[in-house]
């Protein structure tokens, strides 16, 4: 579990098939992980449908509980 969590800290928000593929897990292994630290409210999930290269990517994406992602550059707010 450690490991996951060392990986999103690091690379942000992803799919499920990226976090077994980076921490060298079996996608079934790294779902029942991510099951469980879901549960216990370390990570955030949302059912993700990407299109890359006209092709339709289901799976579910995973993020940091309680991290926020910076701030896009650009002009601020009024």
């Amino acid at each position: 579990m450690n490991k996951i969590l060392q990986y999103l800290k690091i690379n942000g928000e992803r799919l499920d098939t990226d976090i077994a593929a980076a921490v060298g897990l079996s996608l079934a292994a790294a779902r029942i992980e991510l099951a469980g630290l879901s549960s216990q409210g370390e990570v955030m999930s949302c059912h993700s449908i990407k299109f890359i290269g006209g092709h339709k990517i289901e799976g579910m994406s995973y993020r940091l509980s309680g991290l926020m992602p910076k701030a896009a550059p650009g002009r601020k707010a009024s």
